[in-house]
């Protein structure tokens, strides 16, 4: 029977039909998890690419850092989150992975992970969509990037976050274990200019963030605020975003 703690199993069966042996053999090969502190990385840049990774629990995220020592996050990886399936072909990492939170995180080896592709095709089905799922979020965050002022862009990672959370645990209000300097490294701004758009968001009603948690008081107006449309995560059972957050 596969534990309901592995987020990793339960995302894939959110993508795909998978039955008990599928399920079993992925429990399998995360059944053994390793921790990673808080700033801790996982595999830096210009390392030699070995297993596969998997968040089991914790907030971790990929980043670079410039000449100039600043740092861009590119991605937030939250439970069930898989890191690089094929990274093993490339000579060396191009950019970092690194633990936010307390995390535990499994790793599998190439072999084992090609194995499990080539025996449980419906285990691939899901991996190759949430792989999808992957680059339709990195293009959302190159379009925030790239046309959305800084209120839109802080709003729309919320709306994100919020929903890549309540996939997971369906709560109205989440963990949102990350520090205005890591928003800031993910949004291309200040801290400063992201502790005055928290403070905006606040002020007009739409979220609430305390003690590390964030509340989403006002769905609807955090959704124009953003102009959010949840179609790139690609979820199983959509439901309107304004509906699954009352």
């Amino acid at each position: 029977m596969v534990a309901m703690s592995n987020h990793f199993v339960q995302k894939l069966k959110n993508l795909a039909e998978l039955d008990s042996a599928d399920t079993d053999a992925i429990s399998a090969l995360t059944s053994r998890p390793r921790d990673y502190a808080s700033k801790q990385d996982v595999i830096r840049e210009g390392d030699r690419p070995g297993p596969v990774f998997v968040i089991l629990k914790g907030w971790a995220c990929r980043y670079k850092i410039l000449p100039s020592g600043s740092r861009q996050i590119m991605a937030f990886l939250l439970p069930g989150d898989c890191c690089d399936l094929h990274v093993g072909m490339l000579a060396a990492m191009d950019h970092n992975l690194q633990a936010l939170t307390l995390c535990e995180v499994a790793l599998i080896p190439g072999d084992r992970m090609e194995a499990l592709l080539e025996d449980h095709p419906a285990v691939a089905r899901a991996m190759y969509k949430s792989q999808l799922i992957d680059e339709g979020i990195l293009r959302a965050w190159i379009v925030s990037m790239g046309r959305r002022n800084s209120v839109e862009r802080v709003a729309h990672l919320m709306c994100e976050l919020y929903l890549r959370s309540f996939s997971i645990n369906s709560l109205n209000e989440i963990a949102f274990p990350i520090s205005q300097i890591v928003l800031a490294d993910a949004l291309g701004m200040t801290p400063v200019h992201v502790n005055r758009i928290l403070k905006e968001l606040r002020l007009v009603g739409a979220v609430t963030i305390h003690r590390g948690n964030l509340l989403i008081t006002d769905p609807l107006k955090l959704v124009q605020i953003a102009g959010f449309d949840e179609n790139y995560l690609h979820r199983r059972k959509a439901v309107a975003f304004s509906r699954e957050l009352v």
